[in-house]
C-alpha cells in the first residue's frame, strides 16, 4: 500500500521469524478466509488501517523451517495492492512498529528476505 507521495506502508516484525525486519503488512489467512479478506484483515491488526484490495500484485513461495529430518513445508504467500479507506497508522498485532517509507528509507531499512527483489520484479518499490 502507498500513500499519496509514493511512500510504501512497511511494519517491522515484534514476533518470529525475522523478529526486527521491515515487511509489508500480511499474515495467515484464518479458516475459510480467502487471501483479500486475510490481506485486509492483517492491515487492520497491524498498522490500524482499513483497506480496501485493490488488485493482487504477485505470488512467492518460501520455506518454512522445519525440524532436522522433518520433510520441507511451504507457505504460499499472495501480495495485493490495496488503498486506505480510513483509519490512524498505528503499530498493532505482532508489528513493533509501522511507518510509510521512501525509496531511500526503504534502501535502509534491514528487510525481510527476498522483499526487496520480489518487489521489484513486480514494480512496486516506494518512490524517491
Amino acid at each position: 500500500m502507498f500513500d499519496a507521495a509514493q511512500r510504501l506502508l512497511l511494519v517491522r516484525r515484534g514476533r518470529p521469524p525475522q523478529v526486527g525486519a521491515w515487511t509489508i503488512p500480511g499474515g495467515k489467512c484464518l479458516s475459510g478466509e480467502s487471501p483479500q479478506d486475510a490481506a485486509v484483515r492483517e492491515t487492520k491488526e497491524e498498522t490500524g488501517l482499513h483497506v480496501r484490495v485493490v488488485r493482487h500484485v504477485g505470488r512467492v513461495r518460501r520455506e518454512v523451517p522445519t525440524p532436522a529430518g522433518s520433510e520441507s513445508a511451504w507457505f504460499v504467500i499472495d501480495d495485493f495492492l490495496c488503498e486506505r479507506v480510513s483509519g490512524q497508522v498505528v503499530a498493532g498485532d505482532d508489528a513493533a512498529e509501522v511507518r510509510w517509507c521512501a525509496r531511500p528509507e526503504f534502501d535502509s531499512l534491514p528487510l525481510v528476505e527476498q522483499l526487496s527483489e520480489t518487489l521489484r520484479d513486480w514494480h512496486m518499490l516506494p518512490s524517491d
